[in-house]
């Protein structure tokens, strides 16, 4: 149970880039995109499951709110839509990651953008079924709440990269970060759960953290609280778990050095927030 947790295995064939459905050994994107030469681009990851994507509205409402927040123009929801739908369906996998990469486009070099209108590109590749705990680790480094990205799902990924490759040599899956006050935020791809005194916490998003799409249902679906809460109750807590799109809920059997009473297996809480999330996202695919 380590760094492989929610590896992408392989990529399909067949991916949609600005307008249409291209092989793979055929599909690219300028060298002058923005979203390669500053980072300037949005994106969203679903959970794609014998060829339905889970929270397809959900997600297409993030990537427009996203989009704002850089600046960007509002993608046009029906083409992204029809542009995973095709993807798709001319990708069938058990268990995959369906990828939307929305960015500024052909752009001068520099941080100013161009006027060729932004790329689209939706990918999906064939994923892993996480195992039901993991282990992460803390990092020194910090999320800024107060930063011009914070809330926003921006393809400006350096700074996780960076810190999970710090949680994959300590044989973690999850990097989790506090932000610049030293509270509770955030991993490099996840939103965090803590149980303390009985009670199923999450940080707030005014902590920094991204509005996950399965953080929000956890918190509708499991019950779970907002709380503005220290870094130190990673420490204390009795349980804690990690949520994603391809995580879904998972548990967390070591924070650093510190093995949790749970063991291996979830505790209590987690096992139920597993449970009921895994019911409720199989009744309403899309809810």
């Amino acid at each position: 149970m380590g760094q492989s947790d929610t590896v992408s295995t392989t990529t399909a064939g067949a991916i949609w880039v600005n307008g249409a459905l291209r092989e793979t050994d055929e599909a690219s994107v300028s060298v002058m995109d923005h979203g390669l030469t500053v980072g300037d681009g949005v994106f969203e990851t679903l959970k794609a499951t014998g060829g339905t994507a889970f929270a397809m509205d959900r997600h297409l409402r993030r990537l427009a709110r996203s989009a704002r927040g850089l600046g960007l123009p509002e993608p046009d929801r029906d083409e992204v839509r029809h542009a995973c739908e095709a993807v798709l369906a001319a990708n069938p996998v058990a268990h995959g990651r369906l990828r939307v990469t929305y960015t500024g486009g052909t752009s001068p070099l520099g941080s100013e953008r161009g006027t060729t209108g932004p790329t689209l590109v939706v990918a999906l590749g064939a994923a892993t079924v996480r195992p039901d705990t993991t282990a992460v680790v803390t990092v020194p480094w910090t999320r800024n709440e107060k930063g011009a990205l914070a809330g926003l799902k921006t393809t400006s990924y350096g700074e996780n990269v960076v810190a999970l490759a710090r949680a994959h040599q300590h044989g973690a899956s999850e990097a989790l970060f506090a932000n610049t006050q030293g509270r509770l935020c955030e991993g490099t791809g996840s939103n965090v759960f803590v149980v303390i005194g009985g009670k199923l916490l999450t940080p707030p998003l005014a902590s920094g953290c991204l509005a996950g799409i399965t953080r929000e249902l956890v918190i509708d679906w499991a019950g779970a609280e907002e709380a503005d809460l220290p870094f130190e109750a990673l420490g204390e807590a009795e349980e804690i778990f990690v949520t994603s799109s391809l995580r879904d809920v998972q548990g967390v059997h070591r924070v650093d050095d510190r093995e949790l009473a749970t063991g291996t297996r979830p505790g209590p809480v987690t096992a139920k927030a597993m449970r009921v999330f895994a019911e409720r996202s199989a009744e309403h695919p899309n809810p």
